[in-house]
This record gives C-alpha cells, structure tokens and sequence, in this order.
C-alpha cells in the first residue's frame, strides 16, 4: 500500500497512524479532520473542561514526520472504489481507515447547545455563573457530568429525563435509580417520565404542558455514528459501519471507535461502543488488519464517569434482563452492581470502588461461571467469586 488515509482526526484517528508506524508501515499516511483543531482527548470535555480545571486536551504527537499528512478543516462526504472523497476534493488511496466518531443527536427548535467538541465545552463554560437557569434535556453520561458541573459553578440546573431513571437505558432503570438522590444532593432538580414538546427561545414546554424557563438548554440525548457520509459506498452500515472481528469492513478497509460495529465472540453480538477505550485500543487491531496480520478485536469494553462527587466504572456488555447482583448496599456512598448471564459475569458498575472493577474486568474476559454468594459478599473480593 502506497497510502492510507485516515479519516477523521480524533483519538482514533491518532492512534491509527502510530499503529502503523509501530507494525512498519513506511507508506504515506493522510489525516483527514473535519475540525480545525489538532487531535485532542474528548473525555474531559465534560468533566474537566466544563469544570474549569483544564482548557486543552491536545493529544501529543509528531506530525512533522515525512509522509504524514494532516489536513485539518476538511469533512469527508463520500467513498468509491479507490477514492475517497472531501468537501475540497478527492484523495486517491490503497487503504482506508473510518475513523469519523459520532454526532449528537439533535431536537427540532432551538436555540440549544450540546456538548461534543472542545468549542461546545468551551461555550457551555464561557456562559455557566451563579444564578443562570440551565436546562439539560437527558440524564444519561454527558447529562449528569454537564449537570454536575453546571451546579457546581452556581447555576440552577434541571434535568429533564424521558425515562424513569437517570442512566436507564446505559445500566438499566433498577440501577439507574440508586442515582436520582445524588441530584438532590448537588441541588439538581431532576424531572423523570417527561419528555420535551418544544425548545424555544426563554425555554423549553414539557411533554406534560409544563413551561420550563431556561436562560440555556443544553441537549445531551445520545449520539449517531458519523457514517452518513457512506451511503452508497458499498460498505454494510447498520448503526454504524459493520465490520468483523478484524475490524474490516471489506478488504482495504477498516474502521475504528465510535463508528465501528463489530462481531464480539465473547458475548455472542454485534458492539458498537462510544468510549475512550475502544478509541485507544482498537487502531491496533485495525492497523494489523490493513497490513495482512490476522489480528482479532474481543476487548472486554470498559468506561468512566465522574459525576456527584463519584466515580463510576463499567466493564463489559450486558443485556437487558440479565440476572442482578448487587455487592454493598445500593442506597450507601459505594456499591458495585454486577450482571450475569446463565450464571457468567458479563458486566459489571462500580461507584468508587475500583478494585471490584479491575477484579470483575478480568473475570468477564476469564468468562467463566461464578458463585452468586460470594459474589453478593462485599467483604470476599470479586476474583475470589470465580468458580
């Protein structure tokens, strides 16, 4: 291969070009990123951007390298055989590496914001004060860490949820519970089983009728794969880009993080996982793929939350009606909720307890039954569940 392009300038995109430069790629390289800015860690955004406590989170790399290219500004808007193509024309190319990420979904009306790059962080951030009325439509990952750090600068913050439970569709609405007493604790008002009719200029009306006043609106409903851009490529797309356990989407071409929907062995379905880990770690599979190894991706997928003064952990992939362990009591400061399936630990929620986290991860990738007691027993560490 004479040269790849990458498209998309995140941590995927970052982590792709290392990963082929690491496996003895000497080809030409080209980054494609539809922002301006240099590849840069999203995680923080609503946490340590919004909080203040940070205001870059450029990833380190040498982009003076020879045959590395980034060209930065430019958005992808189609793929044919050997082409792929900009909105300031077309790159000819041997491979590709799909590494778009997500968008936020969006609601009609307006005006609102949302919460994706380091300018939406920086914008929310410019305009959180004491006394400002925020509204945030959704309590799932983005909702609470926003709403944690909105409150915090002083702003009286609502969160509307159409669900029952803040988390619910993440970690069910029986986990998603033992959270709604942290939003009364950060002085959050959290308004659950409503939807939102209308976002208008002063606010937001309620699917119940009610007004919501609001000097800003922030919605944080979820995110879409960036693939619209392939229609009518070829490739297979079914909420995101499909792609095996190698992480090709057809030969020459491979995809990575946010977009990637790939076959899971280990849990026996198709994952599409918007975290920072599979970010990180996925290129590498990827890279082999494009350069003839036969690698296979299988991660146990793992992410965190800081929001309430709490740490939160997962591990893993769990559907909805699995079997139900708590470790702790659910209504104290720490507590570990863990999901079996057919008597395996397949994940696993941890509040401020990491060394279960770090035990249940390893016993997921082990896949092997566990003992429910000894499970339920916070005073008998997770490995030791192992049968």
């Amino acid at each position: 291969m004479e040269r790849i392009v990458v498209a998309g300038a995140g941590l995927g995109g970052l982590r792709s070009v290392e990963a082929l430069r690491r496996r003895g790629y000497t080809g030409r390289v080209t980054v494609i990123g539809a922002e301006r800015h240099l590849p840069y860690d999203r995680p923080p955004l609503s946490k340590a951007v919004l909080s203040g406590k940070v205001d870059d989170t450029t990833l380190e790399a040498d982009w003076d390298e020879p045959d590395v290219e980034l060209l930065l500004g430019r958005r992808v808007i189609g793929l044919r055989d050997g082409v792929v193509e900009t909105d300031a024309g077309s790159l000819d190319l041997d491979g590709l590496v799909i590494a778009t990420g997500a968008s936020p979904v969006r609601l009609t009306g307006g005006p609102y914001r949302v919460l994706r790059t380091i300018d939406d962080a920086l914008a929310l951030r410019a305009v959180l004060r004491p006394g400002l009325r925020l509204a945030i439509v959704g309590a799932g990952w983005i909702g609470a860490e926003a709403a944690t750090a909105a409150a915090a600068a002083g702003c009286a913050v609502t969160v509307v949820e159409a669900a029952p439970a803040p988390l619910a569709t993440a970690v069910g609405p029986e986990v998603g519970a033992r959270t709604v007493r942290w939003y009364r604790e950060s002085g959050i008002d959290l308004r659950l089983n409503v939807g939102v009719e209308a976002i208008e200029p002063g606010g937001l009306t309620l699917s119940d009728g009610d007004p919501l006043p609001a000097d800003e609106v922030l919605v944080a409903v979820g995110v879409r794969p960036e693939v619209g851009w392939l229609a009518g490529s070829g490739l297979a797309l079914d909420d995101g880009v499909v792609v095996d356990e190698k992480l090709a989407a057809r030969p020459g071409v491979v995809a990575v993080g946010d977009c990637a929907a790939w076959w899971s062995p280990r849990f026996g379905c198709r994952l599409r996982v918007e975290h920072w880990d599979t970010a990180l770690n996925s290129p590498e599979t990827a890279a082999a793929t494009l350069l003839g190894a036969d690698d296979a991706y299988d991660p146990v997928p793992y992410f965190w939350s800081e929001q309430h003064g709490r740490m939160l952990q997962y591990a893993g992939y769990h559907s909805v009606g699995e079997e139900l362990i708590w470790r702790g009591d659910p209504d104290g400061d720490q507590w570990t909720a863990c999901w079996l399936r057919e008597g395996v630990l397949v994940g696993i929620l941890t509040v401020d307890r990491p060394r279960d986290l770090l035990q249940g991860r390893r016993l997921i990738g082990a896949g092997g039954p566990v003992d429910r007691d000894r499970l339920a027993d916070p005073s008998i560490p997770v490995r030791d569940a192992a049968r």
